[in-house]
């Protein structure tokens, strides 16, 4: 990301570091049904001048080890995010436009969804959301998820 960023960058990373928090599941979740699941035995004999002393499974439970200690830490900066980013919203007079802020972007509300609980249209959420986003002031050193977290 350049230098500058702006209030709408800044919020949308907390819908992209979920994203990414999810598909991290995902193949966690992959890695831990391969490990448990059983090969089918070979009955040609196999002749292996090195052999393994290890299981086959073995290998796929330190990448899953080292998989859910990255996820652990994609987590911890999500939380830490979204406090940082809620209380930056708080800061905004208008309650409905801090609801706007909040639903979309630390609930990650469709414009549509909003509309419909704060019983107003879609198109009034998206008029309120760009207000909200012009009154929205980033954080003094606000946190900035990068791709390699």
């Amino acid at each position: 990301m350049s230098d500058v960023i702006t209030p709408k960058e800044y919020l949308l990373q907390g819908y992209r570091l979920k994203e990414r928090i999810r598909m991290h599941q995902s193949e966690i979740e992959e890695l831990r049904s391969l490990a448990t699941s059983v090969g089918s035995p070979g009955f040609e004999p196999h002749y292996n001048s090195n052999p393994s002393t290890k299981a086959p499974f073995e290998r796929l439970l330190y990448k899953i080890y080292d998989m859910e200690a990255e996820h652990t830490k994609m987590l911890d900066k999500l939380l830490t995010f979204k406090k940082e980013a809620t209380e930056a919203i708080n800061k905004i007079p208008n309650q409905d436009e801090r609801l706007i802020l909040l639903y979309r972007y630390i609930k990650n509300w469709s414009f549509a969804d909003i509309g419909e609980k704060l019983n107003v249209d879609r198109h009034t959420a998206m008029r309120w959301h760009d207000k909200a986003l012009s009154r929205f002031e980033l954080p003094e050193n606000p946190t900035i998820i990068g791709e390699g977290i």
